[in-house]
This record gives structure tokens, C-alpha cells and sequence, in this order.
């Protein structure tokens, strides 16, 4: 877009300070995003962003959790007496017209957060990140677990597993590009099948009242932290995907994606495998802030839920190729198959780990 259809939508918004100059900021898949620079040292940049209401259909809904969830966390880090509290949570600005925390021009949605100064985000999956990002995920949850209000599902069943199972079997029954009959698809439609009723206990358990849902990230990966010049976590950004549910979503997803040795399209099967030294150090970070108000159950699951993930993007995958191939993008024919066969496999290998995991786990909670 043009610089002067930038301005036009940022003065929609209560800004301070001359704005000299937007340009777009990051890699982004979802939404669109760009720095937008103030000539006055003495105000601060903003980030603008297009939200993506074809991936989040309810544009207030989104911004009404975010707005939740920062006003919690401001108040709870304000009454803890920490510093640097600009830098530790995230400040979306109002809109002049309304008040609100977005704007609708020409059928789009814009958003205008205050930029984060002298902060970066990182990329590499490694044991100290992934520590970070277990404490910091963690903390994220336990600053919320008494969050007064009752979010929105921002994502309709996201991370319902009987949901996504359902989704696979109506595939299956009408077999629309003539690939269920496929020898390898009836093979991984069989090991599903085998794990459904285990994969399922989550959802069986949060309606017999044994499992809360609670406020969850949904989204959890390494570069969803801003760190400081030191290293340290400043704060959890990427909200869109905040809602309620089970813990199971912020822990497994992360092991899920930082915990395979390779890509979740690798080809090659021998070298996929879950990475034990990334699970202790996620999972030390991660009891370490969130323990103080986890429930036993949930505790005890944790082994569950990182082979939980795996399964469901199993599914998923699984799905899209019965489909024809039409949510995820494909390199060639065969390409959500293999995302699909990888994740099996990753699965398998986290099943095969099951004793060491909640022996470490026991460890944490002793230490």
C-alpha cells in the first residue's frame, strides 16, 4: 500500500507525534504488518497491522481478549511493582471514533499496537530458548489463571480433537479425489482408528469436570517471546490465538513443532524423532512457572499432550490430502501425505519415550 493510505489509516487511531514513515515490518503468514516511525524522540513507534478476517472471522471478538489480557497483565505486573512495564506487555492504542481496538476501513481491519524498542525476537529451537519459552508460556498462563472474564473462542474447536477426527472421518465416507483407498492411506487411516478413543480423553474429561480450560496462548513457538539485549523474555506477543482451553494446547503445541528433529515435511522418515533434550528443557521452564497452579490431572497428562499434538496434525494433514489438498499449500502431489506420515512418526517416537518423559517430570516437581 502507499504511504499516504498508511497515514490515512494510523490518524484513525489516538497516536501522539508526526508520523515520518511506514514500511512493512516482518514475515508474517497471517497478517499484514508495518513499523510506523514518529519523527519526536520523546514519542514512541507504533506497529500497524491488517488483521486477516478470513482467518479470524470476528475481528471483536480477537480484539476484545486481547484487551482482556493485557489490562490483566499490566495490573498484575503494576501491583508485583516490576519496571519497565511498557516493554512487558503489549498496548494496542483506541481508535478516535469509537474507542475501540481497531478499525474498519473499506472492509478491512486495522490495528495499531506501541512498537517495542531495543527488543528482538528469535528463531533457533534450542535447549536455553526452549527453556525461555516453557517459563515464559507458563508464566503467560498462571498470570491468567484468574482472569476474572470469559474469553471468546477465537478459533471455533481449534484444538478439539473429537472435532478434528470428525472432520477426517466425513472425508473419508465421501472420498471426493479418490485417495482413501490408497494402500498407505488405509494403513495410517488404521493407526488413527487404534488411537482415537486415548486421543479423545481430553475433551471426554473437561465434560465429566475433571479438566479445566483456562487461558491458553494456542500458538506457542519461539518466536512468539520479544527478548531483551540481555536475552531475557520481555513478554508474549501474537494474542489472536488467545482463548480458552485445555493446557494441553500451549505445552504440546510447542514440542510438537521444536521437539522434531527435522521439518514436518521431511521425507525421511528414519530421521524423524522426538528431541528429548528440547522436552526437559521446555518442560523445566514450563513447571517452573506453571506449577503453582496446575491441578495434579493436568500435571500428569503432560506426556498425553505432547503426543497429542502430533496426532491431531496427523489428522489434519491427513485430511487436507483426502481433500484435495485445499487448506495447506502443496509442492507436489504427495506433499500432505508426508507431512502426515512424518507426524505419525514423531508421534510414535513420543510414545516410545512416555517412561523417561514422566520420569522427568517427577524430577521437576521434586526438585
Amino acid at each position: 500500500m502507499e504511504q499516504n493510505q498508511l497515514k490515512t489509516i494510523v490518524e484513525h487511531f489516538a497516536v501522539g507525534g508526526t508520523i515520518s514513515q511506514i514500511k512493512p515490518l516482518g514475515e508474517g503468514l497471517i497478517n499484514d504488518t508495518f513499523k510506523v516511525i514518529t519523527a519526536e524522540a520523546t514519542e514512541p513507534d507504533y506497529v500497524l497491522q491488517r488483521v486477516n478476517h478470513n482467518v479470524f472471522p470476528d475481528v471483536d471478538m480477537v480484539m476484545r481478549n486481547i484487551d482482556a489480557v493485557t489490562s490483566h497483565i499490566r495490573k498484575k505486573l503494576e501491583a508485583a511493582g516490576e519496571d519497565d512495564i511498557e516493554r512487558k506487555v503489549l498496548r494496542f492504542i483506541p481508535s478516535k471514533s469509537d474507542g475501540k481496538l481497531y478499525v474498519v476501513i473499506d472492509g478491512q481491519y486495522w490495528r495499531l499496537m506501541v512498537f517495542i524498542p531495543n527488543a528482538i525476537t528469535k528463531q533457533a529451537v534450542d535447549a536455553d530458548s526452549s527453556r525461555d519459552a516453557g517459563r515464559a508460556f507458563g508464566r503467560f498462563q498462571a498470570m491468567l489463571a484468574d482472569i476474572p472474564i470469559q474469553l471468546g473462542e477465537t478459533i471455533k474447536d481449534f484444538h478439539n480433537m473429537e472435532y478434528r477426527l470428525s472432520q477426517l472421518r466425513e472425508i473419508v465416507a465421501c472420498d471426493p479425489v479418490g485417495r482413501v483407498a490408497e494402500p498407505q492411506v488405509q494403513c495410517l487411516l488404521q493407526e488413527i482408528d487404534a488411537r482415537a478413543e486415548e486421543m479423545c480423553k481430553a475433551e471426554r474429561m473437561g465434560r465429566e469436570g475433571k479438566l479445566p480450560k483456562r487461558v491458553c496462548h494456542c500458538d506457542t513457538k519461539v518466536n512468539n517471546m520479544m527478548f531483551n539485549d540481555k536475552g531475557e523474555v520481555l513478554c508474549v506477543i501474537d494474542l489472536d490465538t488467545v482463548m480458552p482451553n485445555f493446557i494441553f494446547s500451549d505445552y504440546g503445541d510447542f514440542l510438537r513443532t521444536a521437539a522434531n528433529f527435522v521439518a514436518e515435511d521431511n521425507a525421511d522418515m528414519s530421521a524423524v524423532g522426538f528431541n528429548m533434550e528440547i522436552f526437559k528443557a521446555f518442560t523445566e521452564g514450563y513447571l517452573a512457572s506453571a506449577r503453582s497452579f496446575l491441578l495434579p490431572v493436568e500435571i500428569e497428562n503432560l506426556p498425553y499432550a505432547a503426543a497429542l499434538f502430533p496426532y491431531m496434525q496427523c489428522v489434519r494433514f491427513l485430511w487436507d490430502y483426502l481433500s484435495g489438498d485445499k487448506y495447506w499449500k502443496c509442492q507436489y502431489p504427495e506433499h500432505n501425505f508426508v507431512r502426515a506420515n512424518n507426524q505419525f512418526h514423531l508421534l510414535k517416537s513420543v510414545e516410545s519415550h512416555y517412561p523417561e518423559m514422566q520420569a522427568f517430570i517427577q524430577q521437576c516437581l521434586n526438585s
